[in-house]
């Protein structure tokens, strides 16, 4: 083409990130100019907002996505709704080509009697809660004693292991200070993991 192909993506999470480098690393005759478009002011998605404030190896992933945002081929825009502020058309009228990356950030239900009682809460929640998502609100009700998570998957170690933790451990992370007030005043004791089969078919993995 006689200009650069101009690429929109949606979601900034690692997945749009790397798409993005992907693209402007390939070999390729013609110049690809590269929007990067998120709802949020900031970007890296499940990364900032999905992961514990504890994985510092996991968090490390954020200074991979910044080399790749700092190098200054890729404009980023943020705070952008795409289906409100942005619409499919607007983009199909300025862009050759999109690229949908926007991430699995809702729970799934799980269909057991008594799921939607007072008390339950869905593992995505507590983890925006706890990473400081600005969608959700900044106190949590941590009334319990005893607490009960559901599964055994990365999520579910995740939420024991900062329910069940000093909250002055967490002081060398990068908890918000909301947080770490809700965890050290929390009355939690006892925290129980549910699986569904045996400790061979665990879904966390070795770090966890």
């Amino acid at each position: 083409p006689d200009r650069p192909l101009r690429l929109a993506i949606i979601g900034a999470g690692p997945a749009g990130v790397y798409t993005a480098d992907l693209l402007t690393k390939a070999e390729r005759d013609f110049e690809v100019s590269i929007d990067l478009f998120d709802r949020y002011p900031a970007p890296y998605g499940l990364i900032r907002y999905g992961v514990a404030p504890d994985h510092p190896r996991i968090k490390g992933i954020v200074k991979a996505l910044h080399k790749v945002m700092d190098r200054g081929d890729i404009r980023f825009l943020g705070g952008v709704d795409f289906g409100t502020d942005l619409t499919l058309e607007d983009l199909r009228e300025h862009y050759d080509a999109i690229v949908f990356s926007t991430g699995a950030i809702k729970d799934a239900a799980l269909s057991i009697p008594g799921s939607d009682l007072e008390g339950s809460f869905g593992g995505a929640d507590f983890v925006s809660w706890y990473d400081g998502h600005p969608d959700v609100p900044r106190e949590w009700p941590l009334t319990a004693r005893e607490v009960a998570v559901i599964g055994n998957g990365n999520v579910a170690l995740d939420v024991a292991r900062m329910l069940s933790k000093h909250a002055d451990d967490l002081l060398t992370t990068e908890i918000p200070e909301n947080v770490y007030a809700g965890l050290k005043a929390s009355p939690v004791t006892d925290v129980h993991v549910f699986g569904r089969r045996g400790p061979a078919q665990v879904k966390f993995t070795p770090l966890e």
